[in-house]
């Protein structure tokens, strides 16, 4: 037997201890069941990703994934898919279908980890403490299988390799540590709006009455929404966020990866994309006025309607869309629903990158044999060859600047750069305002 093989054994026995401890069956309890169960899965799988490309020449290697019965919208494909869903479906509303008689699914698993919440946090686990183990460990096995899929890119082990960091650190460790210390759980890597309870009066209130920290969080996240995000997008692009810092593109560039090819590319997923990703803005735009309006007049607006106000856009737009459908639905829809149709913070970000920022993807059409490669992987839909082929700059206010593009081209012909400023990515983009206005049907091009 290779190594590779004991590698996906110790892998396969660490993922059936865990699911016997989720239907309830003991496994000795503790840090050794834990070890048994998640350590052996996580500790198997990177194993077996680093051994499978080891000896390997560095290069991308895409054979048979658009026929693959995993990564083509097959069987597997499809039985996953409705296994993720599945999971988040059980994992928002488990209180509620516990109520109409579901077993208590999760409660083995919530146990399982019960140790590492205690050293971590100080006390036993819950749910999205299970939730955010679960998560972390994802984006790091399967950020090992990144790095080793794309180490001919210095661009992709560094932006990897960041994801991993952030996820770890800020959105696992640091919440659990504060939480230890008697603070507000904060997670440093999410701000308004897609953290939206971040910006609502009831979010403010509760970290700003919160511990010794609180009223630094909330300066903190201001900072970030207000004066960080335009600066470090005109900077960088959306790219500094959504393909570096986020938790949700931190879960869509490692774990969603196999399935970036699903992404639609059609004109009519465009349009539908620019509808729906800014309409959610819209949505929490308004929503946290109303909510802050109604805060000032002490609840004489909205009176009792405010709570179930707020719930709503947290049940349909943070649960149903972001989680649901934006993670249930990789192996169908690609890797990146959420943030291509639904995220407001990417349409806020793509809103200043489209029209203020340094940042293209520059080409050389020259040198492009059309392929097809750059548009198949771009997870966001974008059919980068159309702009190669026309040698246009590639700015699109969907574009995350993964850089896949890049990498899976054969010549050479796609270039992630920040230019001098933003007056030369486009004709007429020494107009910004002139060009959003155009842009959104306001006034016409000159």
């Amino acid at each position: 037997m290779t190594a590779r093989n004991i590698a996906i054994a110790v892998c396969a026995l660490g993922l059936l201890a865990f699911a016997l401890a989720l239907l309830g069956l003991p496994l000795g309890g503790g840090w050794l069941a834990l070890l048994l169960s998640l350590g052996c899965a996580s500790i198997g799988a990177s194993a077996a990703f680093w051994l499978a490309r080891k000896d390997e020449t560095p290069g991308i290697r895409n054979h048979g994934v658009m026929f693959g019965t995993l990564t083509a919208r097959g069987a597997i494909g499809w039985a996953l898919g409705l296994l993720f869903t599945g999971f988040y479906v059980v994992l928002y509303f488990y209180e509620d279908l516990q109520a109409s008689g579901m077993p208590k699914v999760l409660e083995g698993g919530i146990r399982l980890v019960d140790p590492l919440a205690r050293l971590l946090a100080g006390h036993g686990a819950d749910k999205w403490f299970l939730y955010g183990t679960l998560y972390t460990l994802a984006i790091l096995v399967m950020g090992v299988r990144m790095l080793m899929k794309y180490r001919h890119s210095r661009y992709q082990q560094i932006r990897t390799l960041s994801v991993m960091f952030f996820q770890l650190g800020f959105a696992f460790l640091v919440p659990s540590f504060l939480k230890l210390f008697q603070e507000p759980e904060y997670y440093f890597t999410y701000f308004w709006p897609l953290k939206y309870s971040y910006g609502w009066p009831d979010g403010v209130h509760f970290l700003g009455t919160s511990g010794r920290l609180g009223i630094y969080f909330v300066g903190f996240g201001a900072f970030m929404t207000l004066v960080a995000t335009p600066l470090l997008t005109y900077r960088f692009g959306k790219r500094w966020y959504c393909s570096w810092v986020c938790g949700c593109g931190g879960l869509a560039e490692t774990v969603g990866d196999p399935w970036r090819q699903n992404s639609d590319k059609s004109l009519r997923a465009w349009r539908l994309e620019r509808f729906t990703v800014h309409g959610v803005l819209v949505a929490v735009v308004l929503a946290t006025a109303i909510l802050w309006i109604d805060s000032a007049r002490r609840g004489e607006w909205l009176g009792e309607w405010s709570s179930p106000f707020a719930k709503a856009y947290g049940l349909y737009i943070g649960a149903i869309f972001s989680g649901v459908v934006g993670v249930g639905f990789y192996p169908v829809l690609g890797s990146r629903v959420w943030c291509r149709f639904g995220c407001p913070m990417a349409a806020i970000l793509g809103i200043f990158q489209r029209f203020w920022s340094r940042f293209r993807i520059t080409t050389n059409g020259g040198q492009c044999i059309s392929c097809g490669n750059c548009s198949t992987y771009c997870e966001m839909g974008i059919d980068v060859r159309w702009y190669a082929q026309r040698q246009e700059n590639i700015v699109r206010a969907s574009c995350v600047g993964c850089g896949v593009c890049a990498s899976v081209c054969p010549r050479g012909v796609l270039s992630l750069e920040n230019g001098a400023g933003h007056a030369d990515r486009f004709p007429g983009s020494d107009r910004p305002i002139a060009a959003f206005l155009e842009a959104v049907g306001v006034r016409s091009a000159p």
